[in-house]
């Protein structure tokens, strides 16, 4: 199994540690942190995980999560491609669904219906191989893709271009400005091959007092 099903393995700890004393601050100030906790609210199965993740593009997580909760409502025990498939535009826009976003998950269901993507090897497949069938899926982009790698408990994945990780790596190196998501991806080259887990981090140092605005 993947790290970060887990609590984190003491070497990869160690090698953050020393790749980046800010890292290191961080873990010395929240002994306690648990970087996954965020993780165990997603959906684990992959279907269920794309979708939370393309309902999160460009909103709030209190507006991505009620968008999800309503379509989880919507296809009840139907929540799979053909659940998708046998639902009007109408039905799925009455959840807060977008237009893009209702077109991705049609796409989305319609490759996985044709088999031309197959959910059951994406856990098999190197990251850069998902990385690229993924993205073909119209409306994922490197985003979207980068949290579900992190979903799915791959180790080096980054989703730079996150406004809330550009928030926690602005606080947390003490920035004047917020940083672009190319700043963010030269930072994380520290990280490799746990940029997942330097992440997770970053993320979890949000909801800790200290960084609170």
């Amino acid at each position: 199994m993947r790290e970060g099903r887990h609590a984190p393995k003491a070497q990869t700890l160690a090698a953050l540690r020393f790749a980046d004393p800010v890292l290191r601050r961080l873990m010395d100030e929240h002994p306690a942190l648990d970087p996954w906790e965020w993780r165990a609210r997603w959906p684990q199965e992959p279907f269920a995980l794309l979708v939370r993740t393309i309902t999160g593009q460009q909103i709030s997580t209190s507006a991505a999560n009620a968008i999800f909760g309503r379509v989880c409502d919507l296809l009840g025990a139907e929540f799979t491609p053909a659940g998708v498939t046998r639902r009007t535009d109408e039905e799925l826009r009455t959840a807060g669904l977008s237009r893009a976003k209702l077109a991705s998950l049609r796409d989305l269901s319609a490759r996985i219906a044709n088999g031309s993507l197959d959910l059951d090897l994406l856990a098999d497949l190197p990251d850069d191989e998902l990385r690229r069938r993924l993205q073909a899926v119209r409306g994922i982009g490197p985003w979207t893709v980068e949290l579900l790698l992190i979903g799915l408990g791959r180790d080096d994945a980054l989703p730079a271009a996150d406004v809330g990780l550009r928030r926690a790596v602005r606080d947390a190196y003490a920035l004047d400005h917020l940083p672009s998501g190319a700043e963010v991806a030269a930072l994380g080259e520290r990280w490799r091959p746990y940029r997942s887990l330097a992440a997770a981090y970053l993320y979890a140092s949000l909801r800790q007092p200290a960084a609170l605005d």
